[in-house]
């Protein structure tokens, strides 16, 4: 199960499938592809494992191959910078 570090609120902003995130408690800024935003807005309503999350996703990626590697990339990615955690 992944989810949220909790105590952040993420402030994002996205254009051209792209966007910055700011992390209030890091006080890091991201440049982030939209999916790993759309990602994170998936973490933000609740906690789910990486094939939960594919699911869930499934229809919003444009993955080729195996989607549930793709996420399982992405939150390892997002764990790195102290954004999600295991849980």
């Amino acid at each position: 199960m992944w989810r949220l570090i909790p105590g952040q609120a993420l402030a994002s902003r996205e254009w051209d499938g792209e966007a910055v995130l700011y992390n209030d408690l890091s006080g890091s800024t991201h440049l982030l592809d939209g999916a790993v935003i759309d990602l994170l807005h998936a973490l933000r309503d609740r906690p789910d494992t990486t094939v939960g999350l594919a699911e869930r996703l499934a229809g919003r990626f444009e993955v080729e191959g195996d989607l549930v590697a793709a996420i399982g990339d992405m939150l390892s990615a997002l764990a790195g910078l102290d954004l999600i955690e295991s849980c």
